[in-house]
């Protein structure tokens, strides 16, 4: 049987593999900002940890770590997976639901749950 990870591919044809790092790292990085809002609300230490601008606030640590795991993320899945040909289905539906936990993160109504008791 042949490996589930590859498929055979005419001579044009390219893998799926970096295609698929890019959006399971977008999907990644989507949760590290989910993440970080939720401790951010649950803790001051940490909220104030990512006040790396004054002017901005929290939200700038929140956000260039995010995109700092994106894009360590994507350059490791796209050497891991770059002559390989990954099921799409199977990484669009994990990207849908990394992007799901993602958005469940970010609505207030959630991580306001995690805001301490005064």
């Amino acid at each position: 049987m042949a490996d589930p990870t590859t498929m055979d591919r005419s001579a044009g044809d390219k893998p799926f593999g970096p295609i698929a790092a890019a959006f399971l790292s977008a999907g990644v990085g989507g949760v590290v900002l989910g993440i970080l809002v939720v401790l951010a609300e649950a803790s001051s230490e940490i909220k104030d940890a990512l006040e790396l601008n004054s002017r901005v606030g929290p939200l700038s640590g929140k956000t260039i770590f995010a995109v700092v795991a994106w894009l360590v993320t994507w350059v490791v899945l796209h050497v891991v997976l770059k002559d390989k040909d990954p099921d799409a289905k199977k990484v669009f539906v994990w990207t849908g639901v990394l992007f799901g936990i993602a958005v469940l993160l970010t609505f207030p109504i959630f991580f306001q749950l995690f805001v301490p008791a005064e």
